[in-house]
């Protein structure tokens, strides 16, 4: 076992340091995307739109276009963050001159980007909405509703994240390992692993989909939001036939471990085993 170090201790602290960023950041996150927009339908606060406006009165409002402008400049920004750390010759850069850090950086930078859209994002508060449920008794219900599958979403999100790696997803294990002199985790997966983990950048699509898009009301900025990431989410898809069957068998052994005995069960990962 590797001794513990002063450089090894430094790039521990830096991981620590970026774990409790990016968690923190998260948080915020669901709090941006779905308990924010829900709770304001159920409490009742100032309208997030005017449906006495028409479109076409509301799209030559200067106050909505350099709203709209910057909300759309805030995800460019993101998207562009996020897909160039994760192109090959940027990534390549990045860890020759990180190393174990790579993944660090690139989730520290992720929650950076996320960051400076959540607070710099502005709602569009004078064009009509997209739609809103205002009708009774359903104003009342399904808030109440999307709330509760907001929840389950974010808990899939969650458990999925698990399944995947979270400390690996965030740098940590890389860290981990380099500590006890093992060398980087993801050579220790199966090369259909590690195929999937390339293809599948964003294992929670659908999920994600379903928090953006299901509100009671949808104004023009929420609007913006949505459709920006699900099109982010969609053409950083890149799933194949293999991996899908890949996924599939997985699966299979997953629950066959799950339905059998203690005593005749075995451990399925996604190591060099599979």
């Amino acid at each position: 076992m590797a001794s513990v170090t002063g450089r090894n201790l430094a790039i521990c602290i830096v991981a620590l340091i970026n774990f409790v960023f990016v968690f923190g950041t998260g948080a915020e996150f669901v709090r941006f995307i779905s308990f924010r927009a829900i709770y304001h339908n159920i409490t009742g606060g100032p309208p997030l739109c005017r449906d006495s406006v028409s479109w076409s009165e509301a799209l030559r409002d200067s106050s909505v276009l350099r709203a709209a402008g910057l909300d759309l400049a805030l995800l460019a920004l993101f998207a562009c963050q996020h897909s160039l750390l994760a192109w090959d010759p940027v990534k390549r850069a990045c860890q020759s001159v990180l190393g174990v850090l790579n993944r660090a950086f690139y989730c520290s930078s992720t929650a950076l980007a996320l960051q400076v859209l959540m607070r710099c994002w502005q709602p569009v508060t004078s064009a009509p909405c997209l739609w809103t449920v205002s009708s009774a008794p359903w104003n009342t219900w399904f808030p109440l509703l999307c709330f509760t599958l907001h929840f389950l979403c974010w808990a899939i999100i969650c458990s999925i994240l698990l399944i995947f790696d979270y400390p690996e997803l965030l740098g940590i294990k890389q860290v981990y390992y380099e500590c006890l002199g093992l060398g980087d985790p993801l050579s220790l997966k199966s090369p259909r692993a590690q195929r999937l983990f390339a293809h599948l950048r964003h294992p929670v699509c659908l999920e994600l989909c379903v928090v953006l898009w299901l509100l009671p009301t949808l104004p023009l900025d929420r609007l913006l939001l949505a459709g920006g990431l699900t099109a982010y989410l969609a053409l950083a898809h890149s799933l194949d036939k293999q991996d899908c069957q890949y996924l599939s068998i997985q699966l299979s052994s997953k629950l066959q471990l799950f339905s059998s005995l203690p005593e005749g069960s075995t451990e399925v990962n996604g190591n060099k085993q599979d």
